[in-house]
């Protein structure tokens, strides 16, 4: 069976429904795939988003995919000294707690209303190429195997990324570089519902354990273990339930839910384009090295996708020329901020407890005004410059 298109997508997750959803409205022909059944499950996400991006990308919040409106987050120490920080501190880097799986199936409905083609069930299996140059996709889905004839291929398939592989990019990641995670949805457990709380330190090494409610009692509870740092392949595990047997309000909790998987931290692929291909969010790595959140990367990156293709149909050119205005595109608006984080990240998981400890009683005691990444590492810069020592000039 063959297709033939203008452009096809492969993952319908926010970063490839949102490329499907702005290339259909720029009048492409669009063939969107998805290898799961159902969009969004099964969920591998703390669900976890700040508010000030959705009106960039187009999105309107609904209540339909809106599980919590938190009030503010909490940035918990080693030895328990809090930081907290609410809507008047931190404006629009509060957020939402998704119903992540409501979310995805609401983008992928707006992609099919502009005029996509959405194919579930259906599994790349590797690129077609023509004189080196990716042409199409292969594909396994219900109705046996087909080929997918496109002009361009945006590869949307997460972290587990093959398609952008398969094409030609080097998408290899450093042990450092990775987060191998773990996240239980609890419920009988006694936390601030209005609150989403990061706990760093030695809990989870290289990353953090987190809390996200979703309200009656219910919560996301997770961990990310910089992988460098495991030694058993269970590590994540083994974290997360020792933070659960120790802290008062969780232990007594009980589990509905679980997931695992990995997530990048590095600061992006070196080049998220080829002839014919461009890849977009947790594909090209291009997710937050601090927090590990993609979803709004995603969303911008697939948007930036599909305006560039639109752009390129007007003059049949998809080299890797003609797609050099979505890397820029992406660069420009997130690229600095990706760098630092990921420095920062990296001095991070060097430091000891105790240091922690006095990073966040001093946040607590500073006069820090709007609260966010930048301003927390120029606060830190101030009283402790060792820490952002061979990234300064990035602040």
């Amino acid at each position: 069976m063959r297709y033939d298109c203008d452009v096809v997508v492969v993952g319908a997750g926010p970063g490839g429904s949102m490329a499907a959803k702005y290339a259909a409205l720029g009048k492409l022909n669009v063939i969107l795939i998805e290898k799961k059944a159902e969009i969004g499950a099964p969920l591998r996400c703390a669900e976890g988003v700040s508010k000030k991006w959705l009106s960039e990308i187009g999105v309107e919040p609904d209540p339909k995919w809106i599980c919590a409106d938190m009030a503010g987050a909490t940035i918990r120490s080693p030895s328990g000294f809090t930081f907290q920080l609410d809507e008047s501190k931190a404006g629009s880097e509060v957020g939402y707690v998704l119903e992540r799986h409501l979310f995805d199936k609401a983008l992928a409905e707006q992609a099919a209303s502009a005029g996509a083609k959405i194919m579930m069930r259906t599994g790349c299996t590797g690129v077609i190429k023509d004189n080196g140059k990716p042409v199409g996709i292969k594909v396994r889905g219900m109705d046996g195997d087909a080929e997918i004839y496109a002009k361009c291929i945006v590869a949307a398939d997460g972290f587990e990324s093959q398609v952008a592989r398969w094409a030609g990019l080097d998408t290899t990641l450093e042990m450092k570089d990775i987060d191998t995670c773990i996240q239980y949805r609890m419920t009988n457990i006694d936390i601030d519902p209005k609150y989403c709380e990061f706990v760093i330190g030695s809990a989870a090494p290289g990353g953090y354990v987190w809390i996200f409610p979703k309200g009656d009692r219910i919560a996301n509870v997770g961990i990310g273990v910089q992988a460098a740092k495991c030694k058993h392949g269970a590590d994540p595990k083994y974290y997360l339930d020792r933070y659960i047997k120790k802290d008062e309000r969780l232990k007594n909790g009980q589990i509905l839910e679980i997931v695992g998987g990995g997530v990048s931290t590095c600061p992006g692929l070196d080049e998220a384009i080829a002839d014919n291909l461009i890849v977009v969010g947790d594909a090209a790595r291009i997710i937050d090295p601090i927090t590990g959140g993609g979803i709004a990367h995603a969303c911008r990156t697939g948007m930036y996708a599909g305006k560039v293709l639109t752009e390129c149909a007007k003059t049949g050119d998809f080299s890797k020329k003609a797609l050099a205005p979505y890397e820029k595109m992406w660069r420009d608006r997130m690229e600095d901020k990706l760098y630092r984080n990921w420095m920062a990240k990296e001095r991070f998981a060097t430091l000891s407890d105790e240091i922690l400890d006095d990073l966040v009683k001093m946040m607590a005691e500073s006069d820090i005004g709007e609260v966010n990444v930048h301003n927390l590492l120029k606060a830190i810069k101030e009283k402790y410059p060792q820490v952002v020592e061979g990234f300064e000039d990035l602040i």
